[in-house]
């Protein structure tokens, strides 16, 4: 049986970290919950539901999940698959299993839950969520001919490939950089449908003027910028 690590980025996450951890299946061997400087009791709610937590002072999407990396990377036995999963609940952590299967099945090397062919409750997505996926999946399609539906953060990977990517980006970029990695490595990439519900709480990107502006940028430039390199 593949040995399965999670890695969950949080950042002010208090009401919803303990519901994402209790609903992970129980085929996974680690949680790992990357508390990014939260200011609440997301460590404490963690830690109490069994979770590993690390701690990430400097605040980034990316910089959580190359700790996490770092941190699953220095064990004794690595993972053979990686999961990463958002701390806010929007996600069904026990779609898990059908994520990782293409993986298992020996059919993919990465697997991203789509939010776009899956089931969307009403009101989950934001309009400026809806465009920029919209934008984003379409610029890979004109930059490097490949069809991608969706940026979901929801995703899993072979551990030997997610290091063979060498990922870099700290912030928001971090999820289409490692697609656009991926499908310029010609890793068997596929996608599976998964749910998607309003997250609990309030966005820390989408959820502002600020934030949504900032991630389309480092989306966008993240994009052109690595059509030259690899």
């Amino acid at each position: 049986m593949a040995v399965v690590d999670v890695i969950i980025p949080a950042f002010n996450e208090e009401a919803s970290i303990a519901l994402v951890i209790r609903d992970i299946p129980e085929l996974v061997r680690h949680i790992v919950v990357v508390n990014n400087n939260s200011n609440d009791n997301t460590t404490e709610n963690a830690l109490r539901e069994g979770a590993v937590v690390l701690d990430q002072p400097i605040q980034g999407y990316g910089s959580a999940c190359l700790k996490g990396i770092k941190h699953v990377s220095a064990m004794s036995q690595p993972p053979d698959i990686v999961v990463f999963l958002d701390a806010d609940y929007s996600d069904h952590p026990q779609e898990l299993v059908d994520l990782i299967r293409p993986i298992t099945n020996g059919n993919a090397d990465i697997v991203i839950g789509s939010r776009a062919n899956g089931k969307r409750e009403k009101g989950s997505m934001m309009i400026q969520q809806r465009f920029g996926n919209w934008l984003a999946t379409a610029l890979v399609r004109v930059f490097y001919g490949k069809k991608i539906s969706d940026l979901g953060p929801f995703r899993a990977i072979r551990f030997e490939k997610l290091v063979e990517l060498e990922m870099r980006d700290a912030t928001y970029g971090w999820t289409i950089e490692m697609q656009v990695k991926a499908l310029k490595k010609e890793f068997c990439y596929c996608e599976v449908p998964v749910s998607y519900r309003k997250r609990i709480g309030t966005s820390k990107i989408t959820g502002t003027i600020k934030g949504t502006i900032l991630a389309g940028y480092k989306i966008i430039t993240t994009i052109v910028k690595l059509r030259g390199k690899i």
